[in-house]
């Protein structure tokens, strides 16, 4: 894997204490966010609806940001399973171009249904992106353009643009309600998506 470390795969184990008290969390700001909004799930707010100490939600999360971003981890686990096993074209099976336009389209469907926590999860306040490791989209992404004839690529940073061209206009530059009161958005961003996909990997 050329030395990168990878989001996806076994996670280091948990203490039995900790991995209770993250589920408690996640599940505290998952019903937080269905009554109030992000606005309103903050690390002190966190704290106080679970009844732990703002020390352990701040080891926890980190930044306010991070609360948000464990709720993404949380929702992306699923695809990341369908990736890995299950049916192609998002799974193994299929031809690599065939599998990168049908990523891109789960991922834009995964972030149209969340949104809200995908952009909270952004911190401004940190270089991006701020998790140290490859992020999985990207490292799956770089997987699949490596099975391609692109002589000449630099795949590594291909992959990068790939990922961004693929997050950024649902996070950064679609505004919410073009997303959600455009019935078509989810179509017309699988089709763009497919469309870079097959011109650039044209042999």
């Amino acid at each position: 894997m050329d030395g990168l470390q990878v989001s996806w795969g076994a996670p280091r184990p948990e203490r039995a204490d900790a991995a209770r008290n993250r589920a408690h969390l996640l599940t505290t700001a998952r019903q937080m966010l269905a009554e109030s909004g992000p606005d309103q799930l903050t690390m002190d707010a966190l704290a106080e609806r679970s009844g732990l100490g703002k020390g352990t939600v701040f080891r926890r999360f980190g930044t306010r940001a991070g609360i948000f971003q464990a709720l993404l981890d949380e929702i992306e686990r699923g695809l990341q399973e369908r990736v890995m096993s299950g049916p192609p074209p998002l799974g193994p099976g299929a031809p690599p171009v065939e599998r990168l336009v049908a990523f891109g389209r789960a991922r834009v469907r995964l972030l149209i249904e969340n949104t809200e926590i995908a952009r909270f999860a952004l911190d401004g306040r940190q270089p991006l992106p701020s998790n140290p490791r490859t992020p999985a989209s990207q490292m799956h992404i770089r997987m699949l353009l490596r099975q391609l004839n692109l002589a000449g690529a630099d795949l590594n940073l291909l992959a990068v643009q790939l990922t961004a061209a693929l997050d950024g206009p649902l996070l950064l530059y679609l505004s919410a309600d073009a997303l959600t009161n455009n019935p078509q958005i989810e179509e017309s961003l699988g089709s763009a998506w497919q469309d870079l996909i097959e011109r650039v990997c044209r042999p």
